[in-house]
């Protein structure tokens, strides 16, 4: 699957715990990367301090859904379900 043009769900749903440029201690689930643009696009793709994390993802049908609705639901029932109770 491609990503959906201007999805951004997976720069918003999940947790990041490596630094990203303007977020230094990375980002907790749910809230929006400071690098995703208005549009909902990476103002940092392909650019060396983006997070390999980023970097790996691949848009999946089983992790983004039919729609950017449905990837947000989906991400975050994933960060959910594998996150480490403290």
């Amino acid at each position: 699957m491609k990503c959906r043009a201007g999805c951004g769900a997976c720069c918003i749903a999940p947790s990041i715990s490596s630094p990203i440029p303007g977020m230094p201690q990375g980002k907790p689930a749910g809230v929006r990367c400071v690098q995703l643009t208005a549009e909902n696009y990476c103002a940092i793709f392909g650019q060396s301090g983006r997070p390999a994390v980023c970097s790996a993802f691949s848009a999946d049908p089983d992790v983004c859904g039919a729609s950017d609705e449905e990837a947000i639901r989906l991400l975050g029932w994933l960060e959910q379900s594998t996150a480490i109770a403290v």
